[in-house]
């Protein structure tokens, strides 16, 4: 199963991390359409991330783990992009997660 968490800052509710970890298990290795799809919005992110809004983001990421802790920006427009794209992302992340709850869960918590 892969689980996704988001950490958010208990002042503000900002996503402050977000972990990814595991292995849907839907499909051979190279057909799993449900790694691919989590994959695909993590990584993908994390690069309209770096393109889009200017930052790079501290990412970790080996076989089935990505994770990022996200800065905090003394620039206020860059920050709110960089925060549009992660809630971006945690939305496409609930679709597949509904879709396909025996292979992806999502959580939430607060730093």
């Amino acid at each position: 199963m892969i689980i996704i968490t988001f950490t958010r800052r208990s002042d503000d509710r900002r996503i402050a991390a977000f972990s990814v970890e595991g292995h849907a298990r839907y499909a051979k290795a190279g057909k799993d359409i449900v790694c691919a799809g989590v994959s695909a919005v993590t990584v993908g992110t994390v690069n309209a991330i770096e393109v889009l809004a200017g930052i790079e983001l501290p990412a970790s990421m080996k076989n089935g783990w990505l994770q990022s802790d996200i800065p905090e920006l003394a620039d206020a427009e860059a920050d709110a992009r960089m925060q549009l794209l992660l809630e971006s992302m945690k939305v496409m992340l609930e679709g597949i997660a509904d879709s396909y709850s025996a292979h992806v869960a999502l959580e939430e918590q607060l730093k």
